[in-house]
């Protein structure tokens, strides 16, 4: 029986934002959703959400779950090694190629608007992935997805513990809701065209670190300040005083998108999530403020290295929010 939709990533951020879309607007037979955990099946099954295991690593999991799929939205790899990262992506391209999935919707990154020369380092997997695709021969679409509103926190290195905020260069950047970006994937998916074709899905207006302090500040009635260090003292001041325990590697590569952004590459503008929402997307100004307004003490993920530390900060709501 053919599938329409297959959602990986179902239990992240984007990835869920995407499949709930689906669950309020498709018949529950047209769609699945794809995670590599198998404790996760029967989260998905006793809702009525059909489940495919999925493992970035594993080729064999990856065409059993990819068999007789029409559209794969192709969540992107989540580690942070771009070796690593390039070669699950590899694998996917390679299965869906393999079992002849329809239509492969990859979710890039926006780094550098529509053009493909960013240095920066996240980025670097994504314009891989984006060659794999186009040299495969397959039907694709790369979505590259505007920079989450949500993850300014990692942006800033800011936590709500955090008095002073130091970074390497105040570049600006444009933010995206996740939320909305999840819709408008959502849409993108149902509304089918675009084969063949790297995409940008961006709100518009580009802010600075010290906008976004400014908001801190108002919002929540504290006193950030904000320092700009040279690379090599950005690089060890977070290497021996980072709360998330983040390495030395990981400052290093952060010093590429300080480059970027200072170059332009975060600001960016396109029509498409505004047609495809039928609606001005929200800006990151707005959204910001309504993020700290609702919880103060709000902070990211990505921040951490440990799963259990970031855990331990979430208030009882969230933990629900996110299980």
């Amino acid at each position: 029986m053919t599938l329409k939709y297959l959602v990986t990533g179902a239990t992240g951020g984007l990835g869920r934002q995407v499949l709930e879309y689906f669950t309020t607007h498709l018949p529950s037979s047209e769609y699945a959703a794809a995670s590599s955990s198998e404790a996760n099946r029967s989260k998905f099954e006793d809702k009525g959400i059909a489940f495919r295991l999925v493992n970035y690593d594993d080729p064999a999991s990856l065409t059993a779950a990819f068999a007789d799929v029409e559209n794969l939205f192709f969540v992107s790899s989540n580690v942070w090694d771009t070796e690593r990262r390039t070669k699950q992506h590899k694998n996917v391209v390679e299965a869906a190629k393999k079992v002849g999935v329809k239509h492969t919707w990859y979710t890039s990154l926006a780094f550098g608007g529509l053009r493909s020369d960013s240095k920066i380092d996240v980025q670097q997997a994504h314009l891989e992935t984006e060659k794999l695709l186009k040299e495969s021969g397959i039907t694709y679409t790369s979505i590259r997805e505007g920079i989450y509103t949500q993850a300014f926190p990692l942006f800033l290195q800011w936590y709500p513990t955090t008095e002073t905020i130091y970074i390497a260069e105040d570049g600006q950047i444009t933010y995206t809701s996740r939320e909305e970006l999840g819709e408008a994937n959502a849409k993108l998916l149902i509304k089918g065209g675009h084969e063949n074709e790297i995409v940008l899905l961006t709100a518009s207006g580009a802010l600075r670190a010290t906008d976004i302090v400014d908001i801190i500040n108002e919002t929540t009635g504290r006193n950030v300040k904000i320092q700009v260090l040279s690379p090599e003292e950005y690089v060890r001041y977070h290497t021996e005083n980072d709360i998330g325990q983040k390495p030395e590697s990981f400052w290093r590569k952060r010093i590429s998108w300080f480059d970027g952004i200072a170059k332009g590459e975060a600001i960016l503008s396109n029509p498409l999530m505004k047609e495809v929402l039928g609606r001005e997307p929200k800006p990151g100004r707005q959204l910001i403020r309504e993020i700290l307004q609702d919880n103060p003490n709000f902070t990211w993920h990505q921040n951490y290295v440990d799963r259990k530390q970031y855990w331990a900060t979430l208030s009882e709501k969230e933990k629900k929010e996110q299980e």
